[in-house]
């Protein structure tokens, strides 16, 4: 869920939303988490009319922003979903449960907006310069992680993904571990402290020491430790982020760590 406060003044506390860019500026967002409405204002402002839009999975938190994303009410604005690995009926539906009444007063059959879906499912999407490739996660409910490729460097994505547990349809550490080799930039749900995992164990999220090992063990380049806790303080984040540093020196790899906040934005 979304918080805010003193204690969430560096990093934020919005919910899963990305916006991803291509070398020939084509635009990609992954989920429609909270952080999503500000990022409309912004498309809205610069005279952007078209996205394309990925989904990793349907649990709220990465839904719940969609009806307040300002481009779905002008007319002007194309939204192109890819649906891999959820079908149209199933993007319409989640979305449209979202924006239900009495929760909510307008329908996802009111939008302005145009949407068009791409209906096959193959094993690499074409957007524009990007080649994305799904992966499944280990998550309740199942869902997807993306890989974007451009010019030789890639980006992997992969919240909400239990390392240490493999749920239905997920797979396992040794397969997420070829999943990012050599990626210049990873990433990885990192929500637990090896403390507090027990108790959460199969709740379909990893502990940062975990996304760690994969880091180091795929060989990344950077990792950005993402789906972080929404009771963790700025200062608690800070703390998880020096113990990954400090374990990365005494072990002599080469990578760059660091925790994922609000409006951050990088480069591969």
């Amino acid at each position: 869920m979304p918080v805010s406060g003193i204690d969430y003044v560096k990093y934020g506390g919005d919910t899963t939303c990305m916006e991803i860019r291509s070398g020939k500026d084509d635009l990609v967002i992954v989920d429609a988490g909270t952080g999503i409405r500000r990022l409309g204002l912004e498309l809205l402002a610069r005279k952007r009319y078209s996205v394309d839009m990925l989904f990793t999975h349907a649990h709220w938190d990465h839904l719940m922003g969609f009806p307040f994303f300002a481009p779905i009410y002008n007319e002007n604005f194309r939204i192109s979903m890819k649906g891999c690995p959820f079908a149209q009926k199933f993007i319409e539906s989640m979305l449209g449960k979202v924006m239900s009444q009495p929760n909510f007063p307008i329908e996802y059959s009111d939008l302005k907006a145009s949407f068009d879906y791409q209906p096959e499912c193959p094993f690499t999407l074409q957007i524009g310069a990007l080649t994305i490739t799904p992966v499944p996660i280990s998550h309740p409910n199942r869902g997807s992680g993306y890989k974007f490729r451009e010019n030789g460097t890639s980006f992997v994505f992969l919240t909400d993904n239990e390392l240490a547990y493999q749920h239905k349809g997920g797979l396992c550490f040794d397969d997420y571990m070829e999943f990012c080799r050599g990626a210049d930039l990873l990433m990885h749900d990192a929500e637990y402290t090896p403390d507090e995992y027990p108790k959460v164990r199969q709740w379909g999220h990893s502990t940062y020491m975990d996304a760690l090992d994969l880091a180091i063990k795929a060989g990344v380049k950077r990792l950005g430790l993402f789906h972080l806790n929404q009771g963790r303080s700025d200062r608690a984040v800070d703390e998880i982020v020096e113990e990954c540093r400090r374990i990365i020196f005494e072990k002599g790899v080469e990578l760059e760590c660091f925790a994922v906040g609000m409006d951050m934005t990088f480069e591969v």
